[in-house]
C-alpha cells in the first residue's frame, strides 16, 4: 500500500497539475494478471484487499466497507470484499451470464487489470478466458486444504496457454497461526508439480487476503518470510516482451482499409516483428510479395512499427490480400497447413463429437474444422495419459485437427496469435473449446490435390443433367427408404443417371465398423456425405436414404456441395406412426431395452429446420410424395427433360 506521504504527494499533484498527474498515470506500465485456484481459496477476498487497500475503488463502495467493518467486525469485511468482486456472484444475483469479472486498480509505479474467475471446476472456460489475455498468474492455495485437484488443473492451464509469471499465494495463513512448517510443506508439493508439468520458475508468498498479510507490506507474523510483498512483486515483474521485437515479422489483416480509389491499406496489429517502408514483406497465403509503401496511423506516418503497435499498411504492388491473410517477412513466412496435432480443452455441457464439423477461429481466419477422436486425455493429477474416445467439459487431450482449407499457422509456443484457437459450435454458436497448435502433419505437406481435366462439369454435361445429393431424413419407418427407391424409379425411366446410397446397405459394407453411438453416427454421415460428393461430381443425381439424426452433419454434407445441389427432404412421420408400422421390429427391442441409441427412444433426432421439402406421410401416399419430388428434382434444371 502506498504510503501516507505518498498519497499526500498524489493528492497534491492532482490539485496543483491535473495533466501533470494524468500525464504521469499514462505512461505508468500496465499488468494484467488473474486469480485462480479451487472454490474458497480466496480469490475474491485477496481481490478486495487490493483495491481496498490501494483506495481505487468508489469512495461510497469505501465508505460502506469501513461503515459495515465496524459494525459487524472483520469477518463482515471479508464478506463485503467478496461480493464487491465476485463474478460468480454477480451472475447469480442478476440471473445473467458473466464470463470474467475484470477490475481496475493502480499505484504510483503500476496499472493494473485483475480478472476474478469462479474457482468451480465447470467454470473452468471462464477461467480460460481470463488467462488468455493474462501476462501473469497468482495461483491461490488454502493453507489448510493444501493443492487440490483444481489448483493442478488451472496450474496447468496457465502454463499450457503460455503465461511466464506464476505466483503461488498460499493464503489464510493467519488460520493455521502462520506455522511456517506448513507453508514450506505446501511449496515443496507444489515445486515437485510444477517440475512434472514443466513450470520453470514460480514465486511463493504466504499472505492472508482477510488480514492483510504480506499483501501490501511485509507482515510481523511471518518474520522467517524474507521475500517481496505481493504488490511489490506485482510492481517490479518483467512483463515488457521485447524478445518479439526481434522475431520475424507477423502481422494478421483485421481490415481493408479503402475510402477511395487512390488508397488500399492493411489494417492489424503487429504481433512480432518490425517494420519500415522498403522492406519486403510476404503475403499469405497466397505467397505474393511486395515491399511496404506507407506505415499509416491516425497520428501520420510512421518511419518504424513494432510488435504491439496497430497500424495501417500500404504495399507498393496491387497484389491480392484479404480479411485474415498474414503479412510476413519476405524470407520467413509462418506455415501453411490443412492437418495440425493440438491440445484441447473442452468447454461444453455436451460432450466433442469427433469427425463433426465445428466452426475454427484462429485470428482473424474462420475455417471448417473436424476434430479426430483424441489421441489421449491428460490426467491434471499426475499428468498420466488416459486412453479417451471422446473429451467432456473441462477434459484436456490431444488429437488431430483437419481444416476444409489451408491456415496460416505456427506453433503456439512460438506465436499466440497464429497458433491459439478456438471450436464454435455451428448450431448453437456457442464457443465449445479452446486450444493450441503444435505442428503440422507431414501428410498434410505431402498430400496434394490432383487437377484433373474431365472435371464435374464435363461429367454432368455428358449426361445432360444436373448433379444432385437428394438427403432423405426422418425417423426410422418414416418411409425413407420407400420412397426414395420410388423416385429413383422415376428418374431411371426418365432416362437419368442415379444413384441409391441406403442406409442399412452402407452398413454393411463402407460402414459396417461404426456403431450407433452419436460419435458413430457423426462418422457414418460424414463417410456418406464424402461419397455422395464424389457421385455428384461424377455428375449423378444421389439419393440417400438415412436418419442422419443431426443436423450438424446435415448442414456439413450441404456446405460440401455447390448451392443448390443438395435437397433436404424430410419425412415427416410422428414416432407414434412409425412406432405402429415398426416394420424390422427395431422399436420393440427399443422399448425393451434389447437395443440403445435408437433413434427416437433413448437418442435424439433433429428436425430439419429449412429444408427444401417436407412429405407428411399421415397425408400423402409415398407414390404421390415421389412424384412432387422428381418434380422439385427436375423442375428448376436448363436441360430439356
Amino acid at each position: 500500500m502506498d504510503s501516507p506521504e505518498t498519497i499526500y504527494k498524489t493528492d497534491a499533484l492532482i490539485a496543483a497539475d491535473i495533466d501533470a498527474y494524468l500525464e504521469t498515470h499514462q505512461h505508468k506500465t500496465m499488468l494484467r494478471f488473474i486469480t485462480c485456484g479451487s472454490v474458497d481459496d480466496g480469490k475474491s477476498t485477496l481481490i478486495g484487499r487490493l483495491l481496498y487497500d490501494s483506495k481505487m475503488i468508489f469512495e461510497d463502495q469505501l465508505a460502506s466497507l469501513e461503515a459495515d467493518s465496524k459494525k459487524v467486525g472483520t469477518q463482515g469485511q471479508e464478506i463485503d470484499f467478496a461480493l464487491l468482486v465476485d463474478g460468480l456472484a454477480a451472475e447469480r444475483e442478476q440471473g445473467i451470464t458473466i464470463d470474467v469479472a475484470y477490475r481496475f486498480f493502480a499505484t504510483e509505479k503500476r496499472k493494473f487489470i485483475v480478472a476474478d474467475t469462479p474457482g468451480h471446476e465447470q467454470y473452468t472456460r471462464n477461467m480460460i478466458t481470463g488467462a488468455s489475455t493474462a501476462d501473469l498468474a497468482i495461483i491461490l492455495i488454502d493453507a489448510r486444504q493444501g493443492i487440490l485437484t483444481q489448483t493442478r488443473r488451472h496450474s496447468y492451464l496457465a502454463h499450457l496457454i503460455g503465461i511466464k509469471h506464476l505466483v503461488v499465494a498460499v493464503n489464510k495463513m493467519d488460520l493455521i497461526d502462520y506455522d511456517e512448517k506448513v507453508y514450506n510443506q505446501i511449496v515443496t508439493d507444489y515445486a515437485a508439480f510444477a517440475k512434472e508439468v514443466g513450470i520453470e520458475a514460480f514465486t511463493p508468498v504466504p499472505i492472508s487476503g482477510l488480514a492483510g498479510d504480506n499483501i501490501t507490506s511485509s507482515s510481523g507474523n511471518t518474520p522467517w518470510y524474507k521475500g517481496p510483498n505481493l504488490v511489490e512483486h506485482l510492481e517490479n515483474v518483467e512483463v515488457m516482451n521485447t524478445s518479439n521485437q526481434a522475431d520475424p515479422l507477423r502481422m494478421t489483416v483485421q481490415w481493408v482499409n479503402r475510402p477511395n480509389l487512390d488508397f488500399r491499406g492493411f489494417s492489424g496489429q503487429i504481433s512480432s516483428g518490425t517494420i519500415k517502408p522498403g522492406d519486403e514483406v510476404r503475403v499469405l497465403p497466397s505467397g505474393k510479395t511486395s515491399t511496404i509503401k506507407r506505415i499509416v496511423t491516425m497520428d501520420g506516418d510512421l518511419d518504424k512499427a513494432v510488435a504491439g503497435q496497430s497500424v495501417t499498411l500500404t504495399l507498393a504492388d496491387e497484389i491480392d490480400c484479404s480479411r485474415g491473410n498474414v503479412i510476413a517477412a519476405a524470407d520467413a513466412p509462418p506455415q501453411v497447413a490443412d492437418q495440425f496435432e493440438s491440445t484441447i480443452v473442452w468447454m461444453d455441457e455436451e460432450e466433442l463429437l469427433p469427425g463433426r464439423s465445428y466452426w475454427m477461429k484462429i485470428g482473424a481466419q474462420f475455417v471448417n474444422a473436424t476434430v479426430h477422436p483424441p489421441k489421449y486425455q491428460i490426467n491434471v493429477n499426475n499428468l498420466e495419459h488416459l486412453a479417451a474416445k471422446t473429451l467432456h467439459l473441462n477434459n484436456i487431450g490431444v488429437a488431430e485437427i483437419t481444416t476444409d482449407r489451408p491456415i496460416i499457422f505456427e506453433p503456439y509456443t512460438d506465436n499466440h496469435d497464429l497458433g491459439g484457437f478456438i471450436l464454435i459450435d455451428k448450431m448453437s454458436n456457442a464457443t465449445v473449446a479452446a486450444g493450441m497448435l503444435h505442428f503440422s502433419l507431414r501428410r498434410s505437406q505431402n498430400v496434394h490435390w490432383q487437377n484433373i481435366d474431365i472435371d464435374r462439369v464435363a461429367h454432368a454435361e455428358q449426361k445432360h443433367q444436373e448433379p444432385r445429393v437428394v438427403w432423405f431424413t426422418g425417423l426410422s419407418g418414416s418411409g425413407k427408404s420407400t420412397i426414395a427407391n420410388m423416385v429413383e424409379k422415376r428418374l431411371h425411366a426418365l432416362g437419368k443417371h442415379s444413384f441409391l446410397l441406403d442406409g442399412d446397405n452402407v452398413r454393411h459394407g463402407l460402414n459396417k465398423d461404426l456403431g450407433f453411438t452419436d460419435t458413430d453416427r457423426v462418422e457414418n454421415i460424414r463417410r456418406i456425405g464424402e461419397v455422395a460428393k464424389l457421385m455428384a461430381d461424377a455428375g449423378l443425381i444421389v439419393l440417400t436414404a438415412f436418419i442422419s439424426p443431426f443436423r450438424a452433419e446435415r448442414q456439413l454434407v450441404r456446405s460440401m456441395l455447390p448451392e443448390g445441389e443438395f435437397i433436404e427432404i424430410f419425412i415427416d412421420t410422428p414416432l407414434a406412426v412409425a412406432e405402429e408400422r415398426d416394420v424390422k421390429g427395431l422399436y420393440k427391442k427399443a422399448r425393451a431395452g434389447e437395443l440403445k441409441n435408437f433413434t427416437g427412444i433413448d437418442s435424439d433426432y433433429e428436425v430439419p429446420e429449412n429444408a427444401e421439402l417436407r412429405i407428411d406421410t399421415t397425408k400423402m401416399k409415398p407414390e404421390e410424395a415421389a412424384e412432387l419430388i422428381v418434380d422439385k428434382i427436375v423442375g428448376s434444371w436448363t436441360y430439356t427433360i
